[in-house]
């Protein structure tokens, strides 16, 4: 995240603000997924297919972790291997665990004990010899620790091997451990490695244990709790960050966050223009805008991302920004200016992970299917989250040639292997399976899962979940609140109105249907490889029977 000050200035700049039209958004903080989160576990929006984040905050490096720092007590020894080893090993075992295609599910059990040797493993490698690699990341701040700033606006990894070597030698840091923490949240988000959010939590308890009721260690508590998608626990925490440190970034943001996945949105709001007043940057500009966005006010939400983007200068931001103005554009159909959008992304980063999915979905949809699949297959090789797994499946599918089928079922089978995966990290992994099991796995299992979410937080993004979890087991009766609930916002979703016109004409409302699914295809007519081809089936059908 490259926050223009530090967490803990409570200083205001002028020159960073962007103007804008209207209430002017919010601070900085990790999104993992979903409107707030991302994900990145992404989502409909380009995360992780959870549920509905922006791209991943940028800054945040791209390269796999370097040694991990300790546990609890800070005095575990060993090293970690190197980058691509550690991350071809995590998705190696991801990958065995989905050999077979059509016989994952009796593999799962087996792919599961893996996953969690990997996490557990993972969690548990100390502090070892790190290096710099070069990189450059290697000047502390004046009480010897990196700051979040630097992290950000260097690369990841390399800070933190700095941070551990720093530690090693002033073990009672406790600024030090909560920028830690807050990296390891950061490697887990962006490399799709659940299994680092035990180190971030030991890091940060180790920071409130050193120092306790500082704002660093409870906005990082925050930021942790909003990956592993506990948004009530977020919420606590930043609430406890900002007591103590109102103008606290990190807080601020993952606030607005927690609210947005809570389907709070009216607070998300007020949030956003208390986080825009007190710490203006880029990361609240963007979540000012899809506030908007979700409440269907796209022009405002544009406006506010083409401001920002034309005040970003750092390349991490102008990948952040163009991302998100790629995504926002892929949302309304705009294909060719989506393109454009990630084009400028990847110009600045060419390993951003959220432009190179955007990219390939948006290929997809203009029709380049063989761009697509080759991108999206890339994409998985290294980070193979739930979002770009389905998509992939999808298209395999859709092209239907010899093979393609158990291809499909092996991106499937993957989404199981990361759920598990998550899961041993202490992540929330319903609203995960509920969209993924609903149309490639175990309808109850959907359906148990979207319940188990919807009890958790009311947004747009678990009300379509459940209505279609309740759609695909034969209940729509049930489903319809939960389908109008999802679109009641003004959200232009194109998946939630086909989804809302496939359960209406489940009910019999064939002029609903008609409706709904008439605006899906006008709105993204490429949404999806499958289910936009089944929305003009239906419509079809629907046409003729008039």
């Amino acid at each position: 995240m490259p926050p223009r000050t530090t967490d803990s200035t409570p200083e205001r700049r002028d020159d960073d603000r962007v103007p804008s039209t209207g209430p002017e958004p919010e601070t900085a903080g990790e999104r993992e997924g979903g409107a707030a989160a991302g994900a990145g576990a992404g989502s409909g929006k380009g995360g992780d297919g959870a549920s509905g984040a922006r791209p991943a905050e940028p800054g945040t490096g791209h390269t796999a972790p370097t040694p991990s720092p300790a546990g609890e007590n800070g005095d575990e020894g060993g090293e970690r291997g190197e980058d691509g080893d550690d991350t071809d090993q995590r998705i190696a075992a991801m990958r065995r665990a989905a050999d077979g295609g059509r016989r994952w599910r009796a593999l799962h059990l087996a792919g599961c004990a893996v996953l969690l040797a990997v996490a557990v493993t993972g969690g548990a490698v100390a502090v070892g010899g790190g290096q710099d690699g070069g990189t450059g990341v290697d000047a502390v701040s004046a009480a010897g620790a990196l700051s979040p700033g630097d992290l950000a606006r260097g690369d990841l990894d390399a800070g933190i091997a700095s941070l551990q070597k720093h530690l090693r030698a002033q073990p009672r840091d406790f600024g030090g451990w909560s920028t830690l923490g807050v990296a390891y949240v950061e490697q887990a988000r962006t490399k799709g490695d659940p299994s680092r959010y035990p180190q971030a939590e030991r890091a940060l308890r180790r920071s409130l244990d050193l120092e306790p009721g500082n704002d660093q260690a409870l906005a990082g508590q925050a930021a942790l709790a909003a990956a592993r998608h506990d948004f009530p626990g977020a919420l606590s925490h930043a609430d406890r960050a900002l007591k103590q440190n109102p103008y606290n970034e990190r807080a601020l943001c993952t606030r607005i966050d927690a609210l947005v996945e809570l389907g709070r949105y009216d607070d998300a709001a007020k949030a956003a223009d208390t986080a825009d007043d007190r710490r203006p940057g880029v990361p609240v500009f963007t979540r000012y805008a899809y506030v908007h966005e979700l409440r269907g006010d796209v022009r405002t939400a544009r406006s506010v991302l083409e401001r920002a983007l034309g005040s970003a200068s750092a390349p991490a931001d102008v990948a952040y920004v163009a991302t998100s103005l790629g995504q926002l554009a892929w949302n309304q159909g705009e294909y060719k200016t989506a393109l454009g959008h990630y084009a400028r992304a990847l110009a600045a980063d060419d390993a951003y992970l959220p432009a190179l999915e955007g990219r390939a979905r948006a290929q997809a949809a203009s029709g380049d299917r063989a761009a697509a699949v080759t991108g999206l297959e890339q994409v998985v090789a290294r980070f193979p989250l739930p979002g770009p797994l389905v998509a992939l499946g999808e298209l395999y599918e859709d092209r239907g040639a010899d093979g393609d089928r158990a291809k499909a079922g092996d991106q499937y089978a993957l989404v199981d292997a990361w759920t598990a995966l998550a899961r041993a990290g202490g992540a929330n992994t319903d609203l995960e399976t509920a969209l993924a099991a609903a149309d490639h796995g175990d309808k109850e299992e959907a359906l148990r899962s979207a319940r188990a979410e919807w009890d958790r937080r009311h947004s747009v993004h678990t009300a379509d979940a459940l209505a279609w979890a309740l759609h695909v087991n034969g209940r729509d009766e049930e489903a319809l609140p939960y389908a109008r609930r999802a679109t009641a916002t003004g959200y232009r979703n194109a998946v939630f109105l086909y989804h809302r016109g496939v359960i209406e004409r489940a009910t019999g409302d064939e002029r609903g249907a008609r409706t709904h699914l008439k605006a899906a295809l006008d709105l993204n007519p490429g949404f999806s490889p499958l289910g936009a081809r089944e929305a003009r089936t239906a419509l079809k059908d629907l046409e003729g029977n008039r």
